[in-house]
């Protein structure tokens, strides 16, 4: 499907895994992997985040080219700033 999507002319794909989604253990690597090493365009990993090091570990397993959180800053369980630090370390 993502190739397909590239084909057809998408700029990017935001790719939320539901089983992760509100989990906070974390993105789906392997799912994300797959995708990101699939296509050539963007893909934006999305649901599983609850700590600053999912950040740096989607980073570092897969090839996405930006990572998305909401519910962990909305319930204020990690604050964007300490995000951004981690990332810059």
């Amino acid at each position: 499907v993502s190739k397909a999507v590239e084909k057809l002319g998408a700029g990017e794909i935001m790719l939320n895994c539901i089983d992760m989604d509100g989990q906070c253990k974390g993105y789906d690597h392997a799912l994300m992997k797959a995708v990101s090493d699939a296509v050539t365009i963007p893909v934006i990993a999305s649901s599983g985040a609850g700590k600053e090091s999912h950040f740096s570990d989607v980073f570092s397993e897969t090839n996405v080219q930006a990572a998305l959180a909401a519910g962990m800053f909305h319930r204020k369980e990690v604050e964007i700033s300490v995000v951004k630090k981690h990332m810059a370390d």
